[in-house]
């Protein structure tokens, strides 16, 4: 581990004690949108303080290597949901919280300790927590035959919860040799029978294939895997895109006042799927170089070198509440205000309806009769 490293991890350590106001006591929190923690209750703010020397891409094969040792990581607390199995950092001013995604109660009493790569990097949150009960609340109001309890939720803030979703980035120099053929279409005139049966002529389309060859090189930035195994219907791909041009050297007094989630898919496991995404980028690099028409790569060999990785927090908030023994989830992205989710319908307020509708209609025969 390079010093940098060392000093690094040295600062978030001390960072992690919780900051009070120097006015009234009560616990700093970050403000969305800012670089700064504040108090609720006085107004007072304070800045955080951001490494000048930005986040740093750290070395991948050191760390996948030292990883059964549990090297580079530091303790912190959590809880795990019995019920949907989500892992949530749980700060030490909480007494009980619940699962922001299945809503179900969580009880310090149930914490433990458990090792993590530090955060390299965050993306605070940008939306405020009363905008995106805004948000929520104007998207709950566009939905016909919503129960009345997804209106409560919508005008609830305790069912929405601001949550730091784990991510890995990783950086490669990528090269690739290939081999393949390149197609070119031309056009034969034909003479055939149509649907009235008269002779006319069609164009048909055909391919002529040419021999390719070569290599491709280039730079892969950031390319992002989740680092949380998350069940169906979790953090829809609508909304999971964020602009990671706005990520910040991680301090932990961005996480004030939010839950953390903890990453369940290791370094290793994700830097496997990583190479997955680089070969589909190798492949269409190939295929671009290749030209023509259309393509065909039929071998590829492809290496990564000076593989870096980061570990990164990305915001989002969450609403979660259960109707008639079903988890509902609505997801609204921390930096751009993106909303998406699944809903439930009323069965009685379409019945109702349905029976309202029948009646006007029953009214109307009579009186036309």
């Amino acid at each position: 581990m390079t010093q940098k490293t060392l000093i690094l991890e040295s600062n978030i350590q001390q960072s992690e004690l919780k900051k009070s106001c120097v006015n009234c006591g009560a616990e700093l929190k970050y403000k969305p949108g800012t670089t700064n923690i504040s108090c609720e209750y006085c107004g007072h703010e304070e800045s955080i303080k951001i490494d000048e020397n930005g986040f740093e891409e750290l070395e991948l094969y050191p760390y996948l290597q030292e990883m059964g040792a549990q090297k580079h990581s530091e303790e912190i607390s959590m809880l795990h949901c019995k019920n949907c199995g989500a892992n949530q950092h749980v700060e030490e001013n909480y007494k009980s919280l619940h699962c922001v995604y299945c809503s179900m109660p969580l009880v310090i009493e149930d914490a433990y300790k458990e090792d993590w790569i530090l955060p390299g990097a965050i993306l605070p949150f940008q939306v405020e927590r009363e905008k995106s009960f805004l948000i929520f609340q104007k998207w709950v109001s566009r939905l016909w035959w919503a129960p009345n309890k997804l209106k409560k939720a919508a005008l609830d803030p305790q069912f929405t919860k601001g949550l730091y979703l784990p991510y890995w980035t990783f950086d490669a120099q990528l090269s690739a040799s290939y081999t393949g053929q390149r197609g070119e279409y031309y056009y034969e005139t034909r003479r055939v029978r149509n649907s009235q049966g008269k002779m006319v002529s069609q164009q048909v389309r055909k391919t002529r294939w040419y021999p390719a060859s070569g290599h491709v090189s280039g730079f892969v930035d950031d390319t992002l895997i989740k680092a949380s195994q998350q069940r169906s219907g979790r953090i829809p791909n609508k909304i999971a895109h964020w602009n990671l041009k706005k990520l910040k050297p991680f301090n932990s007094s961005f996480l004030s006042g939010f839950v953390t989630e903890k990453y369940t898919i290791p370094l290793k496991d994700g830097h496997l799927h990583s190479k997955e995404v680089a070969r589909n980028i190798a492949d269409r690099w190939c295929r671009q170089d290749i030209g023509g028409d259309t393509q065909r790569v039929s071998h590829m060999d492809m290496k990564l070198s000076e593989e870096t990785f980061k570990h990164i927090l990305l915001p989002v908030y969450v609403s979660a509440y259960r109707y008639k023994g079903k988890e509902y989830n609505f997801y609204i992205n921390g930096e751009n205000g993106q909303i998406s989710g699944t809903r439930p319908y009323s069965f009685w307020k379409i019945f109702f309806a349905v029976v309202f509708v029948l009646l006007i209609v029953g009214i109307m025969v009579f009186l036309n009769a």
